[in-house]
């Protein structure tokens, strides 16, 4: 049986005077989407920035190929496992600066910014190379959240948590997203997705698996 790429054992957060979930069992195998649902106030966003190392726990631990998340120098760590938030931070200047940005930090040294990949995924969102040149600053939450996406997908992780990613998107351009990152996942063997999404039709199309949070006492 192939090992899982992210585990999470035992995992809690206690929260305003209450574990917010407890005893949290995750296990993430290679190919996987898994979506995370429960009520407002679940702590599905939480859970998805603990698994990302950028928010702690009060029990349980979180493994990447086996290996616990302090045992990883942190960003080697968070270039494997990234999270989208459903707000995107917005870089200054253009579309373009905003996608080249990533290639300038040292974890991702030796990566070079391929503009033609670049094209190529913002024509599979809708959007042509005048988009290159928008400025941030202008653009739509939505076409932020697109942004976001592209640029991850440039310096592709291993696992992808993605946080209500379409949720500003028209449902023809959720469905593009959809698409975009299926193929994604195909591309290799060692890839998985956590998604989570108000649209539950969408769930259903994107996952075989869902994990409920549905609070701990």
């Amino acid at each position: 049986m192939t090992p899982p790429l992210l585990t999470a054992t035992g995992l809690g957060r206690f929260v305003a005077d209450r574990w917010l979930w407890r005893d949290l069992e995750l296990a993430l195998a290679p190919g996987e989407t898994l979506a995370i649902t429960g009520g407002s106030g679940s702590g599905k966003t939480l859970l998805l920035r603990v698994l990302a190392g950028l928010d702690p726990v009060d029990a349980g631990e979180v493994a990447l190929d086996g290996v616990p998340l302090d045992g990883w120098p942190m960003p080697s760590y968070r270039a494997q496992v990234r999270y989208l938030p459903q707000k995107p931070v917005t870089i200054e200047g253009t579309v373009e600066d905003g996608l080249r940005f990533a290639f300038g930090l040292r974890v991702h040294r030796g990566a070079a910014f391929k503009r033609e990949r670049a094209l190529d995924l913002l024509a599979r969102v809708g959007r042509d190379e005048r988009f290159l040149g928008a400025r941030a600053a202008s653009l739509s939450g939505g076409e932020g959240q697109l942004v976001a996406l592209v640029r991850t997908l440039l310096l592709p992780p291993r696992v992808l948590l993605l946080d209500e990613p379409t949720a500003s998107l028209d449902d023809a351009t959720a469905r593009d997203v959809e698409s975009l990152v299926t193929d994604w996942l195909a591309g290799a063997d060692d890839r998985a997705v956590i998604w989570t999404s108000h649209r539950d039709e969408q769930l259903s199309r994107v996952s075989r698996r869902r994990l409920e949070l549905g609070g701990a006492p």
